[in-house]
């Protein structure tokens, strides 16, 4: 799974980055990732199911509780009224049955979000414009991703392109000197002019990763808008067939708040994938569930921890066996 990471030939002048370090810090063992969603499985699915499978036969009380709870899960109502009808139609399943038919039609959902593998093209150069409202952990995520590209042998190159938030280039700046990789930083300038001069840089430097921070500011939606716009315009440009991803951050946090932070900025850019962050201890992550259905995005990252290491590949596989694993 993680073979993407990996180059057949690294040029000589990228050889100063190259570590004699084991490639494992994107791996997330399962026993891992079952303590750091525990609280979402007992938010989830141990309280939908304690409630539904002791009862012989669905009724409407019955579905009408089961649908209050998918909410309070943070699927959203219009994925929990499409489960709860769905049991409505039928005759089929029993409430004993519920759990079985819960993980299947997670696992069926995101399933058909897409592909949870970073893009990436070996040969050339990468661009990952990352966006989300100031506060879900944007600026953190930049620089645990950039740590993890530079480890796996990327030449990588930062854009601290929220020039609006106070010292949010600081900063990225200090992040970036803790994970070492350089950054492209010109404050109170226009952000469509930093990631000019930071595609350039990156072209003419032969850099692999091109990491752009923005703006999250959601006081202005339609100044947000024009400038992310903007930026992704800059992108198209100078480089139309670099831009890997489009990444939407989330607080694990926010719940289903998520759900109209991704509308607003599948409204602005055209988004690819989101990055969940502070999942460790958080019981609102089946917001992964219902952003993978309302939008058919697809997390590809998960931060499990404030440590610079701690960000990791979202297995959708590994998620469902350990929501649904028996205690």
């Amino acid at each position: 799974m993680f073979n993407f990471f990996k180059k057949d030939e690294k040029p000589v002048e990228k050889a100063e980055q190259k570590e004699d370090k084991p490639k494992s810090f994107w791996n997330f063992s399962f026993d891992s990732l079952k303590r750091t969603i525990s609280n979402t499985t007992s938010n989830l699915v141990d309280s939908v199911v304690s409630s539904v499978e002791e009862e012989e036969e669905f009724d409407d009380f019955i579905l009408d509780d089961m649908e209050d709870l998918l909410i309070k899960a943070d699927l959203g109502v219009g994925l929990a009224s499409s489960i709860t009808d769905k049991l409505r139609k039928q005759t089929k399943v029993k409430p004993s049955q519920i759990k079985q038919f819960l993980k299947d039609e997670f696992t069926e959902i995101l399933k058909t979000a897409g592909s949870t593998d970073l893009n990436i093209d070996e040969n050339g150069l990468n661009i990952f414009f990352i966006t989300g409202v100031n506060g879900a952990g944007k600026t953190t995520l930049i620089a645990k991703l950039a740590n993890n590209f530079r480890l796996s042998g990327k030449k990588v190159l930062l854009a601290a392109g929220d020039t609006f938030r106070a010292a949010a280039e600081e900063q990225l700046d200090i992040w970036a000197q803790r994970a070492q990789v350089d950054i492209v930083r010109k404050d109170g300038i226009d952000s469509a002019a930093v990631v000019f001069d930071a595609i350039k840089k990156a072209q003419n430097e032969n850099y692999d990763i091109l990491l752009i921070d923005t703006a999250g500011r959601l006081h202005n939606k339609r100044n947000l808008m024009e400038e992310l716009n903007k930026v992704k315009s800059v992108i198209d440009k100078l480089a139309p067939n670099c831009l890997k991803e489009s990444i939407l951050v989330l607080d694990a946090n926010t719940g289903q708040n998520g759900l109209s932070q991704a509308k607003l900025f599948t409204e602005a850019v055209q988004l690819t994938s989101v990055a969940l962050t502070k999942l460790d201890g958080s019981a609102k992550g089946g917001i992964i569930i219902a952003i993978a259905k309302e939008f058919s995005l697809p997390v590809k990252l998960i931060g499990v921890g404030e440590k610079i290491e701690d960000l990791k590949l979202f297995n959708p596989n590994d998620f469902i066996e350990a929501l649904f694993e028996k205690k």
